[in-house]
């Protein structure tokens, strides 16, 4: 069995597919904050005693706090059950949500957006890019955009359809295989707000 889960977003979501790929058992639920209280009760709700030989985790980008909390958990979990980790583009889970030829578009802090475009495929058409609505409206051509910060970029741009979208962990298995199974460590994008202390 896999277990895939994100919280990348202001979504805890979580999936479990048995070994043909079918998702069994999914919980998307919208909290904002809170993903370190809810994520583990939530998967153990989702498991049911069942034990996944495989886990894939959401690295991101999104919220810094997010990503670490998946990643930690997915790393402990992969410990004590002896099971594979890999990670996934939060942002290609989006794009699979969507389907066909769309930019994804996520809030990334300081007014800015992380901004990737997919192919149909679900490969990337371009670089992951962190920007300003402005430049970001500049970046990608795709029509449809979803994520947190569509409508930002679309309204930026003047045109295209805009879809605030969530990830959802049942659309882990329909991303290409190079974009789940990423080393399970964070994509942030950008640097973080807090700077270390000089020796």
């Amino acid at each position: 069995m896999i277990l895939a889960f994100d919280t990348s977003s202001a979504a805890c979501t979580a999936a479990l597919f048995d070994g043909s790929g079918a998702c069994i058992a999914r919980r998307d639920e919208l909290i904002g904050r809170g993903h370190a209280e809810r994520l583990v009760p939530m998967l153990d709700e989702l498991l049911a005693g069942r034990r996944p030989d495989t886990i894939i985790v959401g690295v991101g980008p999104g919220s810094f706090t997010g990503i670490r909390v998946a990643i930690a958990a997915a790393h402990g979990l992969a410990i004590g059950w002896n099971a594979e980790i890999l990670g996934m583009s939060s942002l290609a889970l989006l794009a699979a949500q969507a389907g066909g030829a769309v930019a994804v578009a996520v809030s990334g802090g300081h007014g800015e957006l992380f901004v990737q475009e997919y192919r149909a495929s679900g490969e990337p058409a371009g670089d992951l890019l962190n920007l300003p609505p402005a430049a970001a409206a500049a970046a990608v051509s795709a029509d449809l955009v979803v994520g947190s910060g569509a409508a930002a970029l679309a309204a930026a741009r003047g045109r295209g359809e805009a879809r605030d979208l969530l990830p959802s962990a049942a659309d882990a298995l329909k991303l290409p295989p190079a974009l789940r199974s990423l080393p399970a460590r964070p994509v942030y994008a950008r640097a973080p707000d807090a700077k270390a202390k000089a020796a």
